[in-house]
């Protein structure tokens, strides 16, 4: 594209961070690329938007792909200024570590990862991520993926990997939920569904169950 090039006005424009697409698209209808942006850029200001003279399309991410690509954003976006073994947090647009056991909260379109058994948070428009047996959440239109409990915001999405594992979004969000073999931490089972407020509950948790979603009772939590 020749002339000049502003976001928000003109140009191709592409987000860093994969889940920050939602924020100008439903979740549910969009398709999302992978992309390699050049020539003359400009960024937003606010969030991750980019717009750039150049772009080149690249493979289609399907909703895993979206919560992988969203996962590395913000796990490089991690650095050692906000880390600490036990606790970090991070304000507006922040990102925060936190190791083992330990708990990670970022606000508005921060990112937060924590490690085994830790507690991850970010707010609207936020990702989050927690390792073995950790809890992961993120508010409306953000990111959260766990290898324990998963939950996220209307229009989000929040992934679970593990035995045992459970999600839980509002209105318009899109959960990811699979299921390893014990013997050799292989996918066993998998499934994607949207929280629709009929088939499927805003703000309820739902785990896999024989290979089906299935709702998570309160003694069973």
């Amino acid at each position: 594209m020749e002339g000049p090039i502003k976001a928000c006005e003109r140009g191709f424009h592409a987000c860093e961070r994969a889940v920050d697409v939602l924020d100008y698209y439903p979740a549910g209808n969009c398709v999302v690329h992978e992309v390699e942006q050049d020539g003359i850029l400009d960024r937003d200001g606010e969030g991750t938007k980019i717009a750039s003279s150049k772009i080149k399309i690249g493979a289609r991410l399907d909703v895993a792909g979206i919560v992988r690509a969203t996962f590395e954003y913000n796990k490089e976006h991690c650095t050692e200024e906000h880390t600490n073994p036990k606790q970090a947090s991070a304000g507006e647009s922040g990102a925060a570590s936190a190791g083992d056991r330990g708990a990670a909260s970022a606000g508005y379109r921060g990112a937060a990862s924590a490690g085994y058994r830790g507690a991850a948070s970010a707010g609207s428009y936020g990702a989050a991520s927690a390792g073995e047996s950790g809890a992961a959440s993120a508010g409306s239109y953000g990111a959260a993926v766990s290898r324990g409990s998963a939950e996220v915001g209307k229009e989000g999405i929040a992934a679970a990997r593990g035995n045992g594992v459970k999600v839980k979004g509002g209105l318009g969000a899109i959960l990811v939920l699979a299921e390893e073999n014990k013997s050799d931490f292989g996918i066993a089972a998998w499934k994607a569904f949207v929280i629709d407020g009929e088939t499927y509950k805003a703000d309820t948790w739902y785990r896999l169950k024989g290979g089906e979603v299935v709702e998570v009772k309160e003694d069973d939590q």
